[in-house]
Formats: C-alpha cells, structure tokens, sequence
C-alpha cells in the first residue's frame, strides 16, 4: 500500500507535469479588432503546394491589402505569387515539411498501409506549424479539401488559441478519396462522415459554387454563415493587345523547346502562322490528377487529325500546350510520344509546360481557345483555370456534364461544353474549321465574364466577415 508520503509524491508529478503542459500549450490570441487592422492576424492553411493553390494565394493577397498580417502555411512546391514574395512585411510564409519519400505511394494496397501513418506525420507538422511556429490569429482560413487531417487539427489549435476557423470549400474531400478506393470503400465512408461533424464546428464557410452551398446546407446540416465565394480572374490576368500577343508568340517556342532542340524551327514556323490565323493555339491547364481525363482530348486530337488530312482539308493545324505538373503527366507524355510513332497527331502538335504566373497569364492571353477536362468528382465544383481563361478573354470549350457548369460557363455566349471526345472533336471543327463568327462572339462573351474580379467579389463576400468595421 502507498504511504502518505508516496501518494504526495505522486501527487507532486502528476501536477508538475499538468503544469508543464499547461505552460507549454499554444499561446492564446487576445487581438482587439478596431480600427486598427493591424491587430487582425489571419492564418491560412493550404495542406498542398502553395504556388498550384492560386485561390488561397489571392486570399493573401486580399487579406493584406486591408492591413492584417497573413500566415501563409503550407508546402512549397512551386512559385508562389511574386506579389506574395513582395510583401513580406505582411505575409509570411510557412514551409510545412513533406512526408518521407517512402510514405508517397501510387498502389492502392500501400495506400491504405502508408496512408495512416502519412496522416499521423502531417498532424505532427500541423500542430507544430498551427500551434508554435506562426503567432496566435484570429482567424484560421482552411482549403478543402484535404479534410483529413486539417479539420481535426484546426478545431484543436481554434479551441487553445481562441481563433475562429473559416473553412473554403473547393470540393469535398470524400469525393477525392472516392476517385481513388471507389464511392463504397469504408474509408470514403468514413471521410464523408468525419467531413460532416467537423465542417460543423467551423465559425463561417466559404464555397466556391451556388450548388455546394445548397449540398452544405441540405446534406451537412449547416444552415447558417455559408457564403458563395465564386472564383474570379486576378489583376494579373489581362486581355493582350496584338502587339503584345505577338510579341510573347515569338518567344513561345523558347519556352517550350531549348535552343539546340532540331525541332525549335518547326515551332518557329508553327507561331508564324499562328499570329497570321493560319493555325490555332489551344491551351488546357492540369494538376494531372484523376478528375481530368486526357484521354478524352487525345481521342478528340486524333480525329481531328485524320479529318484535317483526309475529307476537311480546310482544317488549320492545332498547337496544344498543356501547363502543370501532377501524378498522371508521364503517362501522358508516353501516351503522345506512341501516337506520334504511329502518325495519328500529323496536324496537332502537343507540348506540356510549367510557366510562371507572368507566362502563363500571357499564353491564356494568346491562345485561340482554352480546354478544361475538369469531370468534378462531387459535381459542385468548379475549375478555377476556366475562371482564368476568361480573365484573358479566352473562350472555353469544356467538359460540362455535372451540375455546377452552368454557373460559370453560359452555352454559346462564352464557351461550348461537351461530354465526351466525339463532342470535343466536333467543337473544335466548328469553332476552328466553320464560322469564325460564332468563335469571335464566344470570345467577346469570355472578355465580358472576365470584367467581374477577385478583389470585388472578396471585398462583397469575405471582406465582410474578416473586417466588419
């Protein structure tokens, strides 16, 4: 049996490590918000690479020109905005460190070994990065997805550090999950579940379609503080003047090819007629993960291919240039690499490109038409590259069967949608090889839709919440 003595020893370091938890617990936020914005910190957690989360990057920037500091957390990957670099001052940026080497892995089976102890590592990092390594904030701006596991961590560091957590929905991380290990899988079960109870402890919810806030509302039980914040093209994305648009065409086959590429004289040649309207430039943007198929803008570039050479001679040659990074681009490029073995792209040529943000604002400004390949896993998504193309006055042709297209893209007015590569190919003859009229309006109709931009529409939405004063 304890002694007296023993029990007060134990009760001495139960209650030195109490303490010592206690005082090493996140600091709390204690910020008064006046008229003195200064004292509104914002966090914003992207669990994904910075430099490819352009919203969240615009959110920043927003944030910031109202006069509050800015967290920005997440992994660095790629270039991040250089408006962002250049104001330090105001935004900082956070490198989260990425998992092992040897817990990213393509193979379903690994997936469901290596996938929980690749969470466990990220709430470690989460919890340093969220709770010790950025000041207290009074807000906490989370991307969904990745839901898990940046749900349960927020609402944990939100508790301790007396932060508001905001969520903006991209998608539902279910959804993504689902695209993976089926829509039965109890794993995707699982997520949609844990999605739901915690999407409810969040203070106020941004979605980026009309459709995702009725899905928030009907099927996740939130009826209040959810606002519709749609994606709209940032400053940096402008319509070009043909002098301008010539000049970046000119240094278009520069970046595509390096100078002792023996084919860099048919890219040259490939521009020229391009700036004459001999030729089209087409453009698509791509993360290059499951929710967009290629194989469907293949199928549709092979016949357009063989008709252009065959019975529609009239049919100009298509350069397609494809920007991004992602899991899924080598498959791609073997895939083009086969068909042009077999002489099925004889009138298309396809390059793939990661551009600066300068550069690719200036390639949507110069194209012809844009392609979005977007299916949506949920059907209430929408994808932000279409957002961009009209911000540089460029049509779309897209896929447009779910339910949230029509709140961005309106048939015949600034683009055409199709459903599979037999619509595509169609669409591409038509806009290409029939009345250049009817590509002409599509494109006024996308410079129109571009005049809204991000900095009105976060003023009306989100500046609301963040500064009411």
């Amino acid at each position: 049996m304890f002694d007296f003595q023993s029990w007060l020893l134990v009760l001495v370091i139960i209650f030195a490590i109490s303490s010592l938890l206690l005082l090493n617990l996140p600091t709390q936020y204690g910020g008064i918000i006046g008229r003195d914005r200064s004292a509104n910190r914002v966090q914003i957690l992207v669990l994904g690479d910075i430099g490819r989360s352009p919203r969240m990057q615009y959110h920043a920037l927003s944030i910031a020109k109202h006069g509050a500091h800015v967290d920005l957390i997440g992994y660095r990957e790629s270039d991040i905005h250089p408006d962002i670099l250049a104001n330090s001052d105001a935004i900082r940026v956070h490198t989260l460190s990425p998992a092992p080497a040897y817990l990213q892995t393509k193979d379903r089976r690994l997936f469901l070994l290596y996938g929980p102890l690749k969470v466990l590592f990220q709430i470690w990092t989460l919890w340093l990065a969220l709770g010790y390594r950025t000041k207290p904030s009074r807000w906490l701006l989370v991307q969904n997805p990745p839901s898990i596991p940046t749900f349960v961590v927020a609402y944990i560091v939100c508790f301790l550090r007396h932060t508001r957590l905001v969520i903006d929905w991209h998608n539902f991380g279910y959804s993504i999950l689902a695209l993976r290990l089926g829509s039965t899988h109890p794993l995707v079960r699982i997520s949609r579940l844990y999605e739901r109870v915690f999407a409810r402890s969040a203070d106020a919810h941004f979605c980026v379609t009309n459709a995702m806030a009725h899905v928030l509302k009907r099927d996740y039980g939130i009826t209040t503080n959810i606002s519709p914040l749609h994606d709209r093209p940032a400053s940096h994305l402008q319509v070009l003047t043909e002098a301008r648009r010539g000049s970046f065409l000119d240094t278009l086959p520069n970046l595509l090819r390096p100078d002792d590429d023996p084919r860099l004289q048919d890219y040259q040649r490939l521009v020229s007629e391009i700036k004459m309207g001999k030729s089209r430039l087409l453009v698509s943007s791509t993360s290059w993960t499951p929710d967009e198929d290629f194989s469907v803008l293949l199928e549709a570039l092979i016949d357009y291919s063989d008709l252009a050479i065959t019975t529609h001679p009239h049919l100009p040659e298509i350069l397609v240039v494809v920007t991004g990074k992602g899991p899924q681009k080598d498959a791609f490029l073997t895939r083009i690499k086969d068909l042009k073995v077999q002489e099925k792209l004889e009138m298309v040529t396809i390059e793939t490109a990661f551009l600066s943000t300068s550069d690719y604002a200036k390639l949507l400004g110069s194209a012809d038409l844009g392609v979005s390949l977007h299916t949506s896993s949920s059907g209430v998504d929408l994808p932000m590259k279409v957002v961009d193309m009209f911000g540089a006055g460029l049509p779309v042709v897209g896929w447009g069967n779910f339910e949230a297209w029509p709140e961005l893209v309106r048939e015949g007015v600034n683009g055409k949608s199709f459903s599979d590569a037999k619509g595509l190919q169609e669409a591409l003859m038509q806009l290409f090889g029939g009345d250049e009229e009817f590509l002409r309006r599509l494109k006024e109709g996308a410079v129109e839709e571009g005049k809204l931009r991000w900095d009105e529409e976060w003023d009306r939405v989100a500046g609301t919440l963040f500064f009411p004063n």
